[in-house]
C-alpha cells in the first residue's frame, strides 16, 4: 500500500489536517491562560464552558448538513470562515490595540466551524476509500496530526507569550492555504438528491436522522465504550496534571530538577514523540493479528498506563507509564476508527460521525467531573474510579465486537 495509491482527496486531506492541527496547537491550548489574563479565572471558565456547549450542538447539526449538502460546501464554508476568524484575531491583538472579548468569539466562531467541518471530512475520508486503504490511511492521519502537533505545541509554548501577534499572522496564512487547498483541489465525493426544504422540514430530517442512529444499540454502545476509555486519556490534562502539582516532590533527573508541572509538561511531550516514532513500525507488526484482540490489547494498555500515573508521583513510574499509555493509544486508535469505518449506512454516514464525535466532549466532561469530586475523594479511589471507568469500555469492545470484522460490518 503506498500514498501514491490514494484518492486525491485523501491526499489532500492529510496535508490540509497536518496544517490545520499545527494551527490549532500553536495557539488554542493556551488561549483558556489568554482568557484568564483579562477576564479573571471565573469569568474565563464560564466563557470556556459556553464554547464547550456552543461546539455540542453544533456536532449534532454538522452530521445531518453534510449529508444534506455534501462535504465539500460544506467544508468550504466552514474552512472560509475559520480565516476570516483568524483575521480578526490576528488584527484584535495587534500591537497597537487588544480587544479580549472580540478575540474569545472569534475562537467560539473558530472552534464552531472546526466542529461543522470534521465529521463532513471523516465522511468524504471514508467515501474515498477501500476497506484495505483505511487501516493505512488512519495511521498515516494519526501520524501526521501528532506530529503537527508536536511542531505547533513546542513553537506555540516559546512564542504565545511575547509574540502572539506574530502568531496570529502566521495562523491566519496558513489559514488561508488550507481555504486554496479546499476550493481547487478537493473533488466532492458525495452528491445528494434532495430539493429545497423549509427549516421547519430541516429539523424534522435532523431529529428523524439522529433518530435512527440511535436505534442502532450497537453503534449506541461502541461510542459509549470510546468515551470511557478516552476519559482515561483526558485525566492527563485534568485530575492528573492536579495531583502532580500536589503531591510530586522535586525529584532529580540528570541534571534537571524535575517538579509536578514540569513533570507534566515532559509527560506530554513523551507522549507525542513516542505516537509519531511508533506508528512508523507498530502498525505494521499489529495489523497482522487479530483486530478484536489487537484493540482490547491497546485499550487496556492505555488505561492501565493512565490509571497509574494518577496515583503515583514517582517520576521514573510516570515516564514507564507513559510509554505503556502510548503504545495503547497507538495500538487503539486507528483500529478504533477502522471498526467504526464499517459502521454507517452511506446516506447517514456524516450523521454517524457526529454522534461519535461526542466520543470527545462525553470524555472531556468525565474527566472534568473528576476534578470535582477529587477534593472530597481520596486520591487512591480516584484512581480505582478512573481504571474501573476504562475497563468497563474494554469489557462493552469485548461484548460487541465479533471475532471477524466481516461479520461486524453486515451487521
Amino acid at each position: 500500500m503506498r500514498i501514491n495509491d490514494f484518492h486525491i482527496n485523501i491526499k489532500v486531506r492529510i496535508i490540509e489536517n497536518f496544517i490545520s492541527r499545527f494551527i490549532g496547537s500553536m495557539i488554542f491550548p493556551f488561549m483558556a491562560i489568554y482568557l484568564s489574563i483579562h477576564f479573571g479565572k471565573k469569568t474565563a471558565g464560564i466563557l470556556l464552558v459556553v464554547n464547550v456547549f456552543a461546539g455540542l450542538f453544533v456536532n449534532l447539526l454538522s452530521g445531518y448538513l453534510s449529508d444534506y449538502y455534501g462535504r465539500k460546501k460544506i467544508i468550504a464554508v466552514s474552512e472560509t470562515i475559520r480565516f476570516f476568524s483568524f483575521l480578526i484575531m490576528c488584527s484584535c491583538n495587534s500591537p497597537w490595540a487588544t480587544y479580549p472579548l472580540i478575540t474569545f468569539f472569534m475562537m467560539m466562531l473558530n472552534s464552531l466551524c472546526w466542529g461543522l467541518s470534521v465529521p463532513a471530512n471523516d465522511a468524504m475520508l471514508i467515501d474515498v476509500s477501500t476497506e484495505k486503504q483505511r487501516k493505512f490511511m488512519y495511521s498515516i492521519m494519526y501520524w501526521s496530526s501528532n506530529l503537527s502537533v508536536a511542531i505547533g505545541g513546542v513553537l506555540g509554548g516559546f512564542l504565545f507569550e511575547d509574540y502572539l501577534f506574530q502568531l496570529f499572522i502566521v495562523m491566519t496564512f496558513l489559514s488561508f492555504l488550507v481555504v486554496i487547498l479546499v476550493l481547487f483541489f478537493i473533488e466532492e465525493s458525495y452528491m445528494p438528491n434532495n430539493q429545497s426544504i423549509t427549516i421547519k422540514k430541516h429539523l424534522i430530517e435532523l431529529f428523524s436522522n439522529y433518530q435512527f442512529v440511535l436505534k442502532d444499540t450497537k453503534f449506541v454502545f461502541f461510542v459509549l465504550a470510546g468515551v470511557f476509555i478516552l476519559s482515561s486519556e483526558h485525566q492527563l490534562t485534568h485530575y492528573i496534571s492536579i495531583h502532580l502539582l500536589e503531591i510530586m516532590p522535586e525529584q532529580k533527573l540528570l541534571i534537571w530538577d524535575i517538579d509536578g508541572i514540569k513533570a507534566l509538561g515532559i509527560l506530554k511531550s513523551i507522549n507525542t514523540i513516542l505516537v509519531v516514532m511508533f506508528m512508523l513500525f507498530i502498525h505494521k507488526i499489529a495489523f497482522k493479528y487479530d483486530d478484536k484482540k489487537v484493540l482490547l490489547i491497546g485499550s487496556i494498555l492505555l488505561v492501565t498506563g493512565y490509571s497509574v500515573m494518577s496515583y503515583s508521583g514517582h517520576i521514573f513510574i510516570l515516564f514507564m507509564m507513559m510509554v505503556i499509555a502510548t503504545i495503547g493509544e497507538v495500538l487503539f486508535g486507528p483500529l478504533e476508527q477502522t471498526y467504526f469505518a464499517s459502521m454507517p449506512p452511506d446516506q447517514y454516514r456524516s450523521s454517524y460521525l457526529a454522534f461519535n464525535g461526542f466520543k470527545f466532549n462525553l470524555s472531556l466532561l468525565i474527566a472534568s467531573i473528576t476534578v470535582l469530586i477529587s477534593s472530597i475523594v481520596p486520591s487512591f479511589m480516584i484512581s480505582v474510579l478512573i481504571l474501573g471507568l476504562g475497563l468497563m469500555g474494554v469489557l462493552i469492545y469485548y461484548m460487541i465486537l465479533p471475532q471477524e470484522k466481516k461479520d461486524f460490518e453486515q451487521n
